[in-house]
């Protein structure tokens, strides 16, 4: 289990299908449908949360806010700075359980001996994007949501990164990859960070588990001879950790060399000591494991 380690983040505690998160100095309550366990409640924060997400029986949900919790705040990673919203549908912008994959792609585009092009895919908010960034790297952010690829541009602006080297694409990813294989760009590194279910500016659905192989296929064709890393995540039980590493071994590894590793990432609680798990990653890289 690979878990990220936060000042301004943390998972305060867990029971009964949620959890209660301190994001800086705002205390969130918010559902997580693996927290099964059912233990007495151990922090009195829970009586201080700012705002709790109320899931609804018919889907979807909505915010109750206790305190007046601001419109947007800001929340530190180390050097890097992201602006957090409450979100419709229980999110704030960031997972901050991808801090361990941050530090990764920092510390490969640091160690690359030229400057790295990478392509961050799914590409949400811009966390991964304002890292790469900050390590060097030349980077094309592309989303199918355009209100997402606005926020990312604000955490760009956030982080003084107004004039590095990056272009903000609004498409379907699918779509946008098969043009640049037509075109014949090639890319360092590739960050993938695809939902379980989405749908593309045109209507176009994306199905993880029915889609992904064949995705994979075609970002192989996007990496250049001297690629450094690709980094592919999930947060759906129906793609396991082993289920990625074993698609990244026969689609990239084969192709290129190099290893894949695969884990479950998390982030520890404070109540118990014990780590909450978030997802998994699965990352192949070149020349070096994680």
């Amino acid at each position: 289990m690979r878990t990220a380690v936060w000042d301004d983040y943390e998972v305060i505690d867990t029971t009964n299908g949620e959890k209660l998160e301190r994001f800086k100095n705002v205390i969130l309550i918010r559902p997580d449908p693996q927290i099964i366990w059912k233990n007495p409640k151990q922090s009195p924060l829970w009586k201080k949360a700012d705002a709790r997400y109320i899931r609804s029986n018919t889907g979807g949900g909505h915010w109750q806010n206790f305190k007046n919790t601001p419109d947007s705040w800001v929340i530190n990673y180390k050097d890097m700075a992201f602006n957090l919203k409450l979100m419709g549908f229980k999110h704030t912008g960031i997972f901050p359980e991808q801090a361990v994959n941050w530090d990764f792609i920092r510390q490969k585009i640091k160690n690359s001996k030229k400057q790295m092009n990478v392509l961050n895919l799914f590409a949400y908010t811009g966390a991964a994007t304002v890292a790469a960034l900050k390590a060097g790297a030349k980077v094309c952010h592309v989303d199918s949501s355009k209100g997402m690829v606005a926020w990312a541009k604000e955490n760009i602006k956030l982080n003084n990164l107004e004039a590095a080297p990056v272009r903000f694409i609004v498409d379907d990813c699918v779509k946008f990859v098969k043009r640049e294989i037509r075109r014949n760009n090639k890319y360092d590194a590739i960050i993938m960070d695809p939902p379980s279910y989405g749908r593309g500016p045109k209507g176009e659905t994306w199905r993880l588990e029915d889609d992904i192989y064949e995705f994979l296929s075609l970002i192989s064709e996007l990496l250049s001879d001297d690629a450094g890393f690709v980094i592919l995540n999930s947060y759906t039980s129906g793609l396991s950790c082993a289920v990625m590493d074993y698609m990244l071994s026969m689609i990239i590894k084969n192709k290129f060399g190099g290893s894949v590793c695969s884990d479950e990432i998390g982030l520890k609680v404070t109540s118990t000591g014990l780590t909450l798990p978030c997802g998994s990653s699965a990352i192949w890289s070149k020349n070096q494991s994680i």
